[in-house]
């Protein structure tokens, strides 16, 4: 009796594709939580603490102070959308769904690269909505700078996918969310972007200058002008990346090798 040996056709770019990318997309855009926690939250915090008449005439570097808030309050909504964009990843693996996906011929890192893609998308409309809202009331900034304040918030908040992922894969499925939802308000506190750090105490000012969001924050808004070591603010970037990204692919090797 003879055996016809098989093989695995390993498909391009891993499995990467734009349909894969669009129906990741239409999943996430059905979840009406995150889309609320992405898009609106955001956006009304920014109008609760970023639209008294007095922040208009204040000046913040080269804007108002409307301004200033209003990119602190886009660099929240990112972090939340890029979080818990990778964050789908443990919602995937209690269903069994990230278990079916590595009997296919699909790659684990052209997967990671789709939820990573996923969450970028979701984090660059959660800026627009915020700098849409924004701009409607009455946040000054010249257009260069706020289209560059916008790009920088963009891709340094690409940590916080990283950071998703490495939870999505570290907590269970039905804690997640729950558990990211407090920890990003608090480090979003503690890293400057609710309260400038110039209105802490010294004490809390030096530890916020460890967190991972002061070093998003202070790139954001790095075009204002006036807004903190743009220089410690990439190194604190640099390690929190290597730590979440190291910790992701962690997880993800340990949870492969149960397959």
């Amino acid at each position: 009796m003879s055996t016809v040996a098989t093989t695995r056709t390993v498909p391009p770019l891993g499995g990467f594709s734009p349909t894969f990318l669009r129906l990741e997309l239409r999943r996430m855009l059905r979840n009406k939580r995150a889309v609320i926690f992405t898009l609106v939250f955001p956006s009304v915090f920014f109008l609760l603490f970023g639209t008294d008449s007095s922040y208009r005439s204040g000046r913040s570097g080269q804007g108002n102070t409307t301004a200033y808030i209003m990119v602190s309050m886009a660099v929240y909504g990112a972090m939340i959308a890029t979080t818990s964009g990778g964050a789908m990843v443990a919602t995937e693996r209690a269903l069994g769904w990230s278990r079916q996906l590595r009997l296919t011929p699909l790659q684990p890192v052209a997967y990671v690269a789709i939820k990573v893609a996923v969450a970028m998308v979701m984090g660059l409309a959660s800026i627009v909505a915020v700098f849409v809202v924004g701009h409607l009331a009455g946040a000054e900034l010249p257009v260069g700078r706020l289209v560059l304040c916008g790009v920088l918030a963009w891709v340094c908040t690409l940590v916080f996918a990283a950071f998703g992922l490495f939870m999505g894969y570290l907590l269970p499925s039905e804690n997640v969310m729950q558990i990211l939802g407090p920890a990003l308000a608090l480090l979003s506190f503690a890293g400057g972007l609710f309260v400038p750090l110039d209105q802490m105490s010294d004490v809390f000012a030096s530890v916020a200058k460890f967190t991972p969001a002061y070093g998003v924050g202070v790139i954001a808004r790095s075009p204002f002008g006036e807004d903190g070591n743009v220089a410690l603010a990439v190194l604190n970037i640099a390690a929190w990346a290597a730590v979440f990204v190291g910790g992701a692919a962690w997880r993800m090797s340990r949870d492969t090798q149960r397959v």
